[in-house]
């Protein structure tokens, strides 16, 4: 079981200190907000304005701050970030950071070491051997006065540095953040707390984390927050999604990372037949591999009437699944990781105009994509790039990302 990297504080008293803004301000939503059961959505795609809501909901927090990412650099973003955490502390407000140990492995303890000198609790979610495969936490969340019924919420797929907050002219990843203000926010505070004391226990067992994915993933209501976890099966949003699938007749897919079950992949492919399939996937990444493994796919999904498109003028981070007037959003790609073993957190939104809105940002990105025709396919499909596709495609199911992204064994993007 894992060991833990875990520094505390004791809540100092607030020091004198002047509040800073919280980002430049110049940064708007692309389309306005939208009210889901008393929930307030706001959709941020693009890096700037990822950073200023950030960075707003830490500066606006008054009692608490829960903070869960895969990935903290200390670059200058992670700074920033540091820093506002630092600011809460001096106003009263407590703190809570948990990071994934393999996800910032690049980032040393003694970087956050402020952090639990202010007063706030850190841990680092080790990574562990469990079935077969290196289990990490690969959630994103940032949760601001979960105590209280308007508590707010920022989930995407981006982690906290430079790269997931720059432009796509810069170069950097193309993403999507969604802030959550309302009571469904607040419905996060105890499944972060539960996991947290996971993290920090001596001896964690899988069977109490199994537990709590399967305990706080929520079966009712058009907000639905579900799950991911080391299951035996399919984890509670995978499940969500494969039944949302059945009887589908419109589905847009964006998936930076595309290597799904065979069983899903069937079910994409079956509302090509019956109705309308499309898919975004990745013509940029840090791992060519996984673009190689994606594209292993693109066969069976054409053949059965869905489009696929790659996603062209930089390096693709999104998750968003829309399937009819269903949204699913958050931290979870569509591949074997995330659908047995990641640590994930998806938001469910049963709304037709949130799914209206989405399929608009769709509809975006797909003016920015190149469509995989049959003939552009075939093309491609050399023998030697079928048998890069197919080995690739082992890699990313069978092996791990950060095996892959390590070797490539040659692979290329085309």
């Amino acid at each position: 079981m894992p060991g833990h990297s875990l520094h505390t504080g004791s809540m100092g008293k607030p020091r004198a200190t002047s509040r800073r803004s919280a980002g430049s301000g110049s940064a708007e939503p692309s389309s306005p907000p939208l009210t889901v059961a008393g929930n307030r959505l706001t959709l941020l795609p693009d890096g700037p304005m990822r950073f200023d809501a950030l960075l707003a909901l830490i500066d606006r927090a008054e009692h608490s701050l829960r903070l869960l990412y895969y990935t903290f650099l200390g670059d200058a973003s992670g700074e920033r970030v540091k820093q506002a955490l630092i600011r809460a502390l001096d106003r009263g407000v407590s703190v809570a950071l948990l990071i994934d140990g393999f996800g910032s492995n690049t980032t040393p303890d003694d970087y956050f070491a402020d952090l639990p000198r202010a007063g706030a609790r850190f841990c680092r979610f080790n990574p562990t051997f469990g079935r077969r495969y290196l289990l990490r936490n690969h959630q994103k969340l940032a949760l601001a006065d979960g105590e209280i019924k308007q508590s707010r919420a920022l989930i995407g797929g981006f982690n906290i540095g430079d790269d997931y907050f720059g432009t796509v002219e810069a170069g950097a990843w193309r993403d999507i953040g969604l802030l959550v203000e309302g009571p469904a926010a607040a419905r996060l505070a105890p499944y972060f707390d539960k996991l947290l004391a996971w993290a920090l226990s001596p001896k964690p067992k899988f069977r109490t984390l199994r537990h709590l994915v399967h305990k706080h993933s929520e079966s009712r209501g058009p907000l639905r927050w579900q799950f991911g976890g080391p299951t035996p099966r399919l984890s509670p949003w995978a499940v969500s999604t494969c039944k949302d699938l059945v009887h589908s007749r419109d589905v847009e897919i964006i998936a930076a990372y595309f290597a799904p079950t065979w069983g899903l992949l069937r079910r994409i492919a079956r509302v090509g037949n019956r109705g309308r399939a499309r898919l975004i996937t990745a013509a940029k990444s840090d791992n060519n591999a996984t673009i190689a493994a994606a594209r292993f796919t693109y066969n069976r999904l054409i053949k059965r009437g869905a489009e696929v498109y790659e996603y062209s003028p930089t390096k693709l981070h999104t998750k968003l699944v829309v399937l009819d007037d269903v949204v699913h959003i958050g931290s979870s790609n569509l591949d074997i990781r995330s659908l047995y073993l990641n640590m994930e957190l998806m938001l469910r939104v049963d709304d037709a105009k949130f799914a209206k809105a989405m399929r608009d940002y769709f509809e975006g990105e797909l003016r920015q994509s190149l469509a995989i025709t049959p003939d552009l396919h075939k093309k491609r499909a050399t023998w030697l790039n079928r048998m890069r596709w197919a080995l690739s495609f082992f890699l990313v199911t069978s092996l791990d990302y950060g095996v892959t992204r390590r070797l490539n064994v040659g692979l290329t993007a085309d």
